[in-house]
């Protein structure tokens, strides 16, 4: 019983470390100006993809629509899409119908500050890592 409860622990905790976010955001959080795009890579593919937004911080799912070499598109509940293509560490979004203004968006840091706050295992720990993240998993030619 004792080996099974370790193997579970193991494996448990190996699938974990699979799982990786990449947050973006753009604006001050707490304002109506907010935005912010999580990421995910579970398995060691594209996941799930939230969107983040207002003063409330409400959330959408967006879907993965395409992607080539300079940019990938998200498509929202309401049917806009979205381009997003990567500024060095950061994400320059933007559509095609001027519906959405232009935005560049920052890693956004998830963890504690001064100590207060929760530790985030499974975020990006820096904006290098977090534009590896999506280099690697959503911008693939």
């Amino acid at each position: 019983m004792k080996t099974l409860l370790t193997f579970l622990m193991l494996t448990l905790g190996v699938r974990a470390a699979d799982d990786r976010v990449a947050n973006f955001s753009y604006g001050t959080p707490g304002q109506e100006n907010y935005e912010e795009f999580s990421f995910w890579v579970k398995n060691n593919q594209p996941a799930e993809i939230q969107y983040v937004y207002g003063k409330d911080r409400k959330t959408l799912r967006v879907r993965y629509v395409k992607q080539d070499k300079t940019h990938f598109q998200v498509r929202f509940p309401n049917q806009l899409v979205l381009l997003l293509s990567p500024q060095g560490n950061q994400l320059r979004v933007y559509d095609l119908k001027g519906k959405y203004a232009a935005k560049t968006f920052s890693w956004h840091y998830e963890g504690p500050v001064d100590g207060v706050g929760t530790f985030c295992q499974a975020c990006a720990e820096d904006e290098t890592e977090a534009m590896q993240l999506l280099r690697q998993y959503y911008f693939k030619p």
